[in-house]
């Protein structure tokens, strides 16, 4: 018969070592995960900046990790739009040598159900879309939560974010579809069906987030940025 010593030596050693390992694999996942964030916020950075993956397959971590590195550089400014390393404002440069070809920042709100968090590009002039991208919500499939797909975001490439003046206007949602005799509509895109709500919230977010970096652009604007 074992000794009381014994069991509880024997019932210690076990606990330590199944906590260890339950520590080791806790870790392990939150790596994991750290990782695909970061591998998803670096994907749409390039989505947005017209970096496209091959329709045939998806490019591969280290691909994107490459891509990012090679064309994509991380600046940071402040609120009077002047580039400053302790500025709390980030921007994503997409370079081609020492030419600039873009500029994507991250944006994000309140749709009906979720916050919603997405990048949104623009050309080098600082006023026409690039492309946007919305990757992490929890709107309606099928209804709000088509902000994410193709059909949907391809309609913000083009449009202005600023009047023939040069102030700011930022991008609309409308509900139904654009008209395109109306000045107004290249600062519109079309609505999605039985998501007003979504469409209003992404209105209002972009609108603030584009006020946010509106300093910045408006000197490129300006001819004050290279």
């Amino acid at each position: 018969m074992r000794s009381n010593a014994y069991t509880l030596t024997f019932t210690s050693a076990v606990t330590i070592v199944l906590g260890l390992l339950v520590s080791l694999a806790a870790t392990s996942l939150k790596d994991r995960q750290a990782l695909n964030e970061e591998i998803d916020m670096k994907r749409n950075i390039l989505r947005s900046l017209h970096i496209p993956e091959d329709h045939s397959r998806k490019m591969s971590e280290q691909e994107i990790l490459d891509a990012f590195d090679q064309m994509i550089t991380e600046v940071h400014i402040n609120r009077e739009g002047e580039e400053d390393p302790n500025g709390d404002l980030i921007l994503y440069e997409k370079k081609s040598g020492d030419r600039i070809e873009g500029y994507a920042f991250p944006i994000s709100g309140k749709g009906l159900w979720s916050t919603i968090y997405g990048y949104m590009a623009l050309e080098p002039d600082g006023k026409t879309v690039k492309g946007i991208t919305f990757y992490k919500h929890g709107e309606t499939p099928g209804l709000g939560g088509e902000i994410e797909k193709d059909w949907f975001t391809s309609n913000f490439i083009g449009k202005q974010i600023v009047d023939a003046e040069g102030h700011l206007t930022s991008i609309q949602v409308i509900k139904g579809k654009v008209d395109p005799n109306r000045k107004e509509a290249i600062h519109q895109v079309d609505g999605i069906s039985g998501a007003t709500m979504t469409g209003k919230g992404v209105t209002a977010f972009l609108a603030r987030d584009l006020e946010t970096y509106n300093p910045f652009f408006e000197n490129i604007r300006k001819g004050m940025h290279p």
